[in-house]
């Protein structure tokens, strides 16, 4: 799909209604993805004679694409090995090789070299969509699969070795593929009709035969090889049946393109790989270009090499798509684009894609009732992982999403409407349990980047309900929660509840609201903030505010971003405008106990006068100071009354922090510390480089002036 252009913004409002202080564990829910029948090794995790490249999120190169952003290159004579995580007799490698450039890797199993080798080209590499504004050069990656010949168990070795092109190799998917499925009783075999499984002679014909003849029953792929020439129409109330994807391929780049349908086609384990080598928008390039008709199944495929992998149109009510893989698109694997009632697209894993990997798009008529469900999602490199154009009652839910590239989020919540008639978002929209890993990805059109889930009223406000909740952020190279206006023009999101969040290392910021509107966070979590907890820069200037509504349980993010005219960069952080403060001051303080009206916020109330005295004759006794975000603490400086009514005394005391309110460890051990008020009662302690601490606790032992702990100020710096 296009992507238009956003203004940037110049003044701005800032409004943020509550603090974000405590924490709540987030509900349970079921692991996201989909359950594979292969598992993933990353290249750089394996043994090489090769280089590392990356990690790198910089749009247009190699490593930037790859699957966690790192990869390994191999030149002629190099090699990678893998140690096989599981039984396995079959591999499909994820490589890169340069523009215009074709080769061979070599395949050693335990050191042993097999005779057959594993083909590498850049024919379906390097895309150009010079059309799309911020498009660079991409789609760098190709997937390679090979039947190994003989199992190999948990443990062993398999590697690859380049023979003469320089090959990046980036993830190697190993897999125990069952033996052929047999013909079932009553169908109607292609090969009956004519169909060549050598993959020489023109099949289409056949296959055209096979579906007349077997209305009602099952056409039957059996193993090989079949070529098709022209795609197929007039497709209904039949079954094409493979003897699994590793069997059975199909290889054309347009399967069925019809405008309808009146239903119950069922498409199963078998393979469709293409000749698509560029993305020309104005070809049916798809597997299903079209409607299949209501409930409708497509599943076990191994999709490969098309513009797209399903572009739905028209009546496929009911449809299931589940369990497919759909590898090397030049534009979207999946996209509903319009009048989708029921369906239900689940279990699938998608690599590669060159536009969003999963989307509705409601034109024509609203997407509604439908769901993306336990969906694993990697590397697409033009767009988001899943996108939601519109629709109405639309479910997200369970999906893995990672590492996506340029102009894309992890998933986007969207009223881009790109063409009309367009139906806007209403209804529910659910976005539940889901896991976005390096996701989110600087925009070039904006100049600035898009959050790993981004909710945008791009053409028109956001009038539905969006409940966000039970999501996992890790490793965002930018930005968790965004909120914008993507057309520039300002328009509401409103109605968003985000609640049951854990974002972790996020490059800049968790909350990046970019337009007016309001939201509600509940139990939302944050560790290892690059730069602020907000950035509440509402554009166009004076168009609104974002309100963020505290629901409790937040914690880690309390912080916002100062300066509305720059925008922050992955772990800038704020400049701290006096770096000298007392971090302590005015903060929460608990205690073990006290004395009367010596309460423990006197120890943090700024004035030397007023103090904290614990309970008497009760020895230990804690003060704990909420510095209210992690700070590395250089000193602490303890005073009494600075009154020479308070006698001289020792007090010891052993330094405790903790970044989470509930492990703490010591920083300093118990030590005497000596207060005298001819030298103004007061006493430092030195804190060790790389401390980190956001709870700063004092446990007092001893005290030979009077028989309980006692402090007028306890003040923390990060300068010594």
């Amino acid at each position: 799909m296009h992507r238009t252009v956003r203004g940037m913004p110049a003044a701005m409002v800032v409004a943020l209604s509550a603090g974000l202080l405590t924490a709540t564990a987030p509900a349970a829910h079921a692991a996201a993805g989909a359950s594979l029948p292969f598992t993933s090794v990353e290249a750089e995790s394996a043994t090489t004679t090769g280089t590392k490249i990356g990690p790198d999120y910089t749009q247009g190169t190699v490593a930037s694409e790859a699957s966690g952003r790192q990869a390994v290159r191999l030149n002629s004579g190099q090699r990678v090995e893998f140690t096989v995580p599981r039984a396995s007799n079959a591999v499909n490698v994820s490589y890169n090789v340069p523009d215009g450039q074709s080769g061979s890797l070599n395949v050693y199993v335990n050191g042993t070299k097999l005779a057959k080798t594993l083909p590498v080209t850049s024919k379906y590499s390097y895309v150009d969509t010079g059309w799309i504004a911020g498009a660079k050069t991409h789609h760098f990656f190709d997937n390679a699969r090979m039947l190994l010949g003989q199992s190999v168990q948990a443990g062993d070795k398999v590697a690859f070795e380049s023979t003469g092109s320089q090959v990046t190799v980036d993830v190697a998917d190993f897999e125990q593929v069952g033996g052929e499925a047999g013909q079932p009783a009553g169908s109607v075999s292609v090969t009956s009709k004519g169909a060549d499984p050598s993959g020489n002679g023109d099949s289409t014909q056949a296959f055209r035969d096979a579906i007349a003849a077997a209305q009602g029953g099952v056409v039957w792929i059996p193993p090989g090889d079949y070529k098709l020439t022209s795609s197929l129409s007039g497709v209904q109330n039949v079954t094409l049946q493979g003897a699994g994807s590793w069997y059975s391929v199909v290889h054309t780049s347009r399967f069925i393109d019809q405008s309808s349908s009146s239903g119950s086609v069922h498409l199963k384990d078998f393979a469709v790989l293409g000749e698509v080598t560029e993305r020309v928008d104005s070809n049916p390039d798809n597997f299903v270009n079209g409607s299949l008709g209501p409930n409708s199944s497509v599943s076990g495929m191994w999709l490969q090499h098309l513009k797209v992998g399903l572009w739905l149109t028209g009546n496929n009510d009911n449809l299931v798509v589940e369990n497919n893989r759909i590898l090397d698109t030049t534009a979207d694997g999946l996209n509903l684009n319009g009048n989708a009632h029921g369906v239900r697209v689940r279990n699938n894993f998608l690599r590669n894609q060159g536009d969003d990997s999963l989307a509705m798009w409601s034109l024509n008529g609203a997407d509604s009732n439908s769901s993306f469900e336990n969906n694993t999602i990697s590397q697409p490199n033009l767009a988001n992982g899943i996108a939601i154009y519109g629709g109405t009652d639309i479910t997200v839910s369970d999906n893995l999403v990672s590492d996506t590239n340029a102009l894309g989020s992890g998933i986007a919540i969207s009223n881009q409407k790109f063409l009309d008639p367009f139906s806007p978002l209403s209804g529910t929209i659910t976005v539940s349990g889901n896991t976005l890993v390096r996701t989110g990805a600087m925009n070039p059109n904006w100049n600035h980047p898009m959050g790993a889930l981004r909710v945008d009223s791009y053409d028109s406000a956001v009038n539905a309900t969006v409940n966000i909740t039970d999501t996992t952020i890790t490793d965002s190279p930018y930005g968790a929660f965004e909120f914008v206006s993507g057309g520039g023009h300002g328009y509401s999101t409103g109605n968003v509840n985000v609640s049951g969040a854990t974002v972790k290392n996020t490059g800049t910021v968790v909350v990046q609201a970019e337009t007016q509107g309001t939201a509600k966070f509940s139990n939302v979590q944050a560790t290892g903030v690059g730069a602020a907890g907000i950035y509440n820069c509402p554009y166009p200037s004076g168009s609104g505010t974002f309100t963020i509504n505290d629901g409790g349980g937040n914690s880690g993010w309390s912080s916002t971003w100062s300066d509305c005219s720059t925008w922050p960069q992955p772990g800038q952080g704020n400049t701290d405008p006096d770096p000298n403060r007392n971090l302590a001051k005015g903060r929460p303080a608990t205690a073990t106990g006290s004395q009367d009206v010596y309460t423990p916020g006197k120890a943090v109330d700024g004035d030397a006068n007023t103090y904290w005295e614990s309970a008497n004759n009760a020895f230990p006794q804690s003060l704990t100071v909420d510095l209210g975000s992690a700070q590395a603490v250089r000193k602490l400086t303890l005073k009494l009354p600075p009154s020479s009514a308070w006698g001289a005394r020792t007090q010891t005391v052993t330094v405790l922090g903790s970044t989470d309110g509930s492990n703490y460890s010591t920083v300093v051990g118990s030590t005497g510390y000596r207060f005298d008020p001819a030298t103004g009662n007061t006493a430092t302690v030195s804190l060790p480089v790389g401390t980190n601490l956001r709870y700063l606790r004092l446990t007092v032992t001893a005290n030979t002036g009077w028989p309980a702990a006692q402090f007028s100020e306890v003040e923390a710096y990060v300068t010594s």
